[in-house]
């Protein structure tokens, strides 16, 4: 008996196989981009000695340098989040890349106090949307259900951002000066616009349990209610915590390595690559962790709430327990964790903010997210440079900063615990968009 093909079939597999390929294309992409993104980042802080020498400044206005990035990231996270949805992903991402690349320039020629604070001040800006960005472009690729490793690998590339950067800028800033560093950045920016201008687009998978669906009553409802709800106000506080920990890590892990440790200049450029090689490991097996948990039935509350505010608890413990240690092996292990813990939910968190927030509203919300996380950012980095200013000794200022983080760590892990739970608040906001009674609140 003759075996009849179905050509409409074969061709709806070649498809999806197409499909396929291309969304682990973008996954690549995106990773990429969050790379860059960090080594933008880490550029100051790799350079914070011969910095401060050049442009003749102290250790509290080198807090200033790097406070100054975070000055008009929320402003560019709100800006990026309203444009999210409204202009193609391809258009978007690259013009955000570009902007990074033109505030890296001025940097090159110049060593101006004021130069290099206006320059971090629009690589700020143009950087506070990235992750938001990167993750609503990378969830329009895959099913709710399947976001976690994706969101986590595209996340990790925050941590593999300064784990290559580090050292190769450091080569750079010791074998010719802290100018060319920021000319091999402004080069990989202009070559990642060029690459995801050719080969980058939005996804078209806006559906799948247990997320709302795209064109379900959902969509209408007000952005205010859902930031009031307790997944949200959840996430808000948690990132916040961990984004304190990410800037001390960017702006001053460097330093604190040299000055306060004791730690020679090529050791630094070395030693700076462990807490972000954690981070990328501990992202991508977090994403593993949360996938295979929702496989096996386990609720979304633990998978994507209670299982990353874990890891920003114990973070915050071994923040505590390094700051009041000497030197040594013990030490650096207990930095790796402390600083790579607290970052390695952060895909598997946003994950939860999908499940919770309709397509249409996600873009804005991650913005609002971002926006707010971000005041960290702005905080963290002149404490540490005023107590650093303040103190006998550099390392009795680290010391002093690293235990108030460790603690605000534990503190926030503890708050976010009772909050974030994304089956409940989707099902609230599912009866919300129900009922037309009640506009403003979520459920009665």
């Amino acid at each position: 008996m003759a075996v009849q093909h179905n050509p409409d079939v074969t061709t709806t597999g070649g498809t999806r196989a197409r499909q396929h390929r291309r969304a682990w294309l973008v996954v690549a992409l995106l990773c990429l981009f969050m790379l860059i993104n960090f080594a933008d980042k880490v550029v100051v802080g790799l350079a914070g000695v011969d910095l401060i020498r050049d442009l003749g400044i102290d250790a509290q206005q080198f807090g200033i340098v790097q406070s100054s990035f975070f000055w008009l990231f929320a402003c560019g996270s709100i800006v990026g989040g309203v444009l999210m949805g409204r202009v193609p992903a391809r258009w978007l991402l690259a013009g955000a890349a570009a902007i990074w690349v033109v505030s890296l320039l001025p940097v090159i020629w110049t060593a101006s106090f004021g130069v290099l604070i206006a320059a971090r001040v629009l690589l700020g800006f143009a950087e506070g949307p990235a992750a938001a960005m990167a993750t609503s472009a990378v969830h329009t690729w895959f099913p709710a259900d399947k976001r976690a490793i994706p969101t986590s690998i595209v996340t990790a590339g925050a941590g593999i951002g300064p784990l290559i950067a580090a050292p190769v800028l450091t080569a750079v800033i010791v074998n010719y000066s802290w100018h060319a560093a920021f000319a091999v950045l402004a080069i990989a920016g202009s070559t990642w616009v060029a690459a995801w201008l050719l080969l980058g687009k939005e996804g078209t998978e806006s559906t799948g349990e247990p997320g709302p669906r795209a064109g379900d009553p959902t969509d209408d409802v007000p952005v205010r209610t859902l930031l009031r709800t307790g997944t949200i106000i959840g996430i808000l506080v948690l990132f916040f915590v961990s984004y304190c920990n990410v800037a001390l890590k960017v702006s001053w892990m460097p330093m604190y390595l040299r000055e306060g440790l004791g730690y020679d200049a090529t050791a630094v450029g070395q030693l700076s690559t462990l807490p972000y090689l954690g981070t990328a490991v501990f992202l991508v097996l977090a994403g593993i962790a949360s996938r295979m948990m929702t496989k096996r039935g386990v609720s979304n509350r633990v998978a994507r709430g209670v299982f990353p505010i874990a890891l920003v608890f114990f973070s915050g413990l071994s923040t505590i327990a390094f700051a009041s240690m000497d030197r040594g092996p013990l030490q650096m292990v207990l930095i790796v964790i402390g600083a790579s813990l607290a970052s390695g939910g952060w895909g598997v968190a946003f994950t939860a903010v999908s499940d919770v927030v309709p397509p249409r509203r996600r873009g804005t919300v991650m913005g609002i997210i971002v926006a707010v996380y971000s005041i960290g950012g702005v905080i963290a980095p002149l404490v540490l440079g005023g107590l650093v200013n303040a103190a006998s000794t550099p390392g009795a200022g680290y010391a002093s900063g690293f235990t108030m983080l460790g603690v605000l760590l534990v503190v926030g892990a503890l708050i976010a615990l009772p909050l974030i739970n994304p089956d409940r608040d989707r099902r609230a906001i599912a009866a919300h968009a129900r009922t037309t009674s009640d506009p403003v609140g979520i459920e009665r």
